[in-house]
């Protein structure tokens, strides 16, 4: 398999199930978003995927980040997009060794995870169905070149960030709904009382409209 990943399978398995991949944040491993595992629907494959690149002490990322840069915190874009095709071909992978059904499949990132879930999603529309993009924010060079023209209408957002969010700006995913909009995708867009994290709250209403949505 391309990538390392935990896996919980549904309580309720049918001949062909949905599949969440979980996408966790920079510095963070595949155990961080499990944690939501025993509470998400009991008819999903719940994947939790680690990222490729190893920082240190069980600690990783989908690209680099120099912190040291000016305020735009410079993004390795090439890495993000290799990572991005990598969560592809992973999917592809997860379709032919689990029955999941592949027209039901979400992706619930947090911050650089909700960052490569918007790529993967604009990028290759036809395979992902919903999006979760925690404390995130839309970075359209990451997406494949021409990815305007890709029929982006099936697709589905919940997007959510905290309004003291210290690590990525709140004024970045503001900017997120209206671009998705100009698209043509459908985007719920959310604020919590909160810093870089998920509130309960937040968890609450993305559970409640992922199932609304499967």
């Amino acid at each position: 398999m391309s990538l390392h990943y935990i896996v919980q399978e549904p309580k309720e398995k049918k001949e062909k199930n949905p599949l969440l991949l979980l996408l966790h944040g920079y510095g963070s491993n595949e155990q961080d978003l499990f944690s939501f595992a025993s509470e998400l629907p009991d008819d999903c494959y719940i994947i939790s995927a680690r990222a490729p690149y190893d920082l240190q002490y069980g600690s990783y990322a989908w690209y680099a980040i120099n912190f040291e840069a000016d305020n735009t915190k410079f993004s390795d874009l090439n890495q993000a997009r290799q990572s991005r095709d990598l969560i592809v071909t992973f999917i592809d992978e997860l379709i032919a060794k689990y029955p999941i059904d592949a027209s039901k499949i979400s992706l619930i990132g947090f911050s650089q995870g909700a960052i490569l879930s918007y790529a993967v999603a604009l990028s290759y529309p036809t395979k992902i169905g919903q999006v979760v993009a925690m404390s995130g924010y839309l970075n359209t060079e990451i997406a494949t070149e021409g990815f305007e023209k890709n029929d982006l209408s099936s697709l589905n957002i919940f997007a959510s960030h905290g309004t003291v969010d210290q690590v990525i700006p709140i004024d970045w995913a503001r900017k997120t709904p209206a671009i998705l909009e100009k698209l043509g995708i459908e985007c719920i867009y959310k604020e919590y009382p909160i810093g870089h994290g998920v509130s309960p709250q937040n968890f609450f209403d993305f559970k409640n409209w992922l199932v609304g949505k499967l």
